[in-house]
This record gives C-alpha cells, structure tokens and sequence, in this order.
C-alpha cells in the first residue's frame, strides 16, 4: 500500500491512524495489514477516500472477528452476576462464622475491649491490606507492566478483601485479579504470572515470619504442634533458608526453572528481596491487629501471637476453610486457654474480614457496573459510526 495513503489518513484521522493505520506496510500483500483491524474503522478510512476500493474488501477480510461480534447478553451481565456472587458467597460465609455466637456474649465481650485497642487493631488492618498493594505492585514490575497505583490497589484490596472470606485464595483472587487486569489491557499469560508472584509473595511472608516467631517461640509452638522444641527450631530454621534460597536463585538463575511441565522465570534478586522483606511485614501487621484484640482480654506477648497466627495460617491456607472458620478460634485457645476470647476474635474478624469485604465487595460490584455500562456505550458509539 502506497505510505502516502498512511500520510492522508493521518491528516484526517490522527487518532485512527496512530490505533490503526500505523500497522500498514508497503512490504504487506495488497489490502493486507500485519495485525487486524476494526471494520468500523476501515470503513471510515474508506470513506474518505483514504483506502483504493479494490483493496477495502482485503482489509475487511482480514479484519478482527472479535471486533465486530456483539456479545451476548448473557456476557454482557456475567461480569455483574459474577460480582454479586462473590459477595453473596463471602457474606453468607461470614454470616455463618458469626451465628456460632450467642449475641448477648459477643456484646459484653466487645464492651470489654477499651476502644484505644479497637483503634490500634483497625490502624493494623488498614496497613496490612495497604501492605498488600505492594504484592500487585512488584508483580506487575515483574511482568514488565505498568499501572497508576491507584488501580492497582483497587485490584488488590477487592481481590483479597473477598477471596479472605472466600477460601481458596488462588481461585477467588485469581478470578477476581483476571477481571481487573484483563480490562486494563494485560494479557491472560501475564496474568497468570502475577497470581503465581503474588502467592509465592504469600509464602515468603509466612516462611520469614514462621522461622523468627517459631524459633523464638518454640516452647509454646511445641505445644501447639505437639512436637519437640528441637523439631519446632528446625521448622523455623528451614522457613528462613528457604527463604534466603529464593533470593540466592533470583540472584544466580539467569535460565527459567524447570518443574515438571512448568517453566518458571525467577525474578531479578531486586524484585526478590522486595518479596521477602514485605511478605512477613503483612503477616506481622495482621499478627498485630489480633495481638490488640487479645492483650486487652489477658497478657500476652506479641511474638506468641505471631506464632499462634502462623500455624493458625498454615492450616487455613492447607484446608482452604473459607476465611479460616474455626481454625483461629482452635488455635488461640491454645495461646489463652480457659479466656473467653469471643469479643476478641470477633473484633478481630470484623476489622479485618467483615469491614473490608463491605468495602471491596461494593466497589466491585460498582467497577463491573461500570464496566458494563461503558462497554454498552462504545458499542452504541460504534453502531452510530458505521
């Protein structure tokens, strides 16, 4: 195709030609272009006279079949039923902790925290989920990607305030994360990626957080697990190397890693040790929250409460219990037994499940809306320019 065409339509049409038009080549076959294009927009291209007749059919030939399919109805409302699914799920989820209360219990347990402890908890909530903004952050770093922060955090704290309340973080997250990054432009493969950096950004957090609490610890860890302090030592010594193996391997493994039939590019050692120092900040900010909650009922220390929290992860991670349902309570019975930590623990799941599911579920839902609604007005738009 002649380049003075692309000058023309470049004077006519400076945003189409910038979208379109730039892929045309003179070294492409005749009304043929390297990547498709919208047949709305070689029509009007055509119109102006811009593009020879006798190679207009060539270039709608070969045109994008996605770009001039109308969804269906059905996938114009999947986004929304989605959303308001998700949401349905984590309420009734927590609705189902809640009811194993009696409310007269729960309220004069409540009444006995002092509010200064309720403040400080809910300060420890807030930091920990804008803690984990920074997973989504470097992940995207990661994938060589760029976003405002401000979209990355929304991603972030809607994925995670739901898949919390969910269970099965990789599966609720990931979907969740796939809805926002997708229509922002990020492929599926990408995608993919930042879920895995995320959830190996979770692991970090634990093995760090493990190997000092547990050490520390390891009475108290050693009754909780019921294995020896030698064994409880060597659990935390192999959750810190593991965790100064991963940065050795961003360091030195310049090759993707190999298992099985997946290939895994490690990221650069800056990236890695990123992970590793704010992974175990995350965990140790959520052990804080509960830590509030808990010392105002009884003493008790913070690193005995990081232990408590990591084994009480552990186990919520392994069985997938939706928002951790009964695998906290059975664990801080062990830090403070014969203490009604009722009021406790329900503070500590209302600010840091209850609270931001209310939040990130409305947002949600709201961003799917919205979604709908402008995916619906640019096909409207479309329909007009053809």
């Amino acid at each position: 195709m002649n380049r003075g065409i692309i000058a023309r339509a470049s004077d006519h049409f400076p945003v189409v030609a910038k979208l379109h038009i730039s892929i045309l080549s003179s070294d492409a076959p005749p009304g043929r272009c390297r990547d498709p294009v919208e047949p709305a927009t070689v029509k009007r291209v055509a119109l102006a006279g811009l593009i020879p007749r006798q190679e207009r059919q060539g270039l709608l030939a070969n045109a994008s079949p996605d770009a001039s399919r109308r969804p269906s109805g059905l996938r114009r409302i999947l986004g929304p039923l989605l959303a308001l699914l998700l949401v349905g799920l984590a309420a009734h989820l927590l609705h189902r902790m809640l009811s194993r209360y009696d409310f007269d219990d729960v309220v004069d347990s409540l009444t006995g925290i002092p509010a200064g402890r309720i403040v400080a908890a809910g300060i420890f909530a807030g930091m920990s989920y804008i803690c984990l903004t920074g997973f989504d952050w470097l992940a995207l770093r990661y994938v060589n990607q760029k976003l405002p922060y401000r979209r990355v955090a929304l991603a972030s704290f809607c994925s995670l305030s739901l898949g919390h309340n969910i269970g099965f973080a990789a599966l609720s997250t990931g979907a969740i994360r796939y809805r926002f990054y997708s229509r922002w432009g990020i492929s599926g493969g990408d995608i993919a990626k930042i879920i895995l950096f995320c959830g190996t950004t979770v692991g970090l957090g634990l093995m760090v957080l493990a190997g000092v609490s547990l050490m520390l610890n390891s009475g108290l860890a050693s009754q909780i697990i019921g294995v020896s302090e030698g064994t409880v030592v060597a659990i935390g010594s192999a959750g810190l190397a593991g965790a100064a193996l991963y940065v050795v391997l961003c360091a030195n493994l310049r090759k993707p890693l190999h298992i099985r039939k997946w290939s895994i590019e490690m990221p650069p050692v800056g990236l890695g040790l990123a992970q590793v120092v704010i992974g175990p900040i995350n965990f140790a900010l959520v052990a804080a929250c509960l830590h509030q909650t808990l010392s105002a009922l009884q003493g008790v220390s913070y690193l005995g409460v990081a232990a408590v929290y990591v084994i009480a992860n552990v186990t919520w991670l392994a069985s997938h219990v939706p928002g951790g349902l009964g695998v906290i309570e059975t664990v801080v019975l062990y830090l403070l037994p014969g203490v009604d930590v009722i009021g406790a623990l329900v503070a500590f799941r209302t600010l840091y499940f209850l609270m931001p599911l209310c939040i990130g579920g409305s947002l949600f839902l709201v961003t799917e809306l919205q979604s709908n609604w402008r995916a619906g007005r640019a096909r409207r738009k479309q329909n007009i320019a053809r």
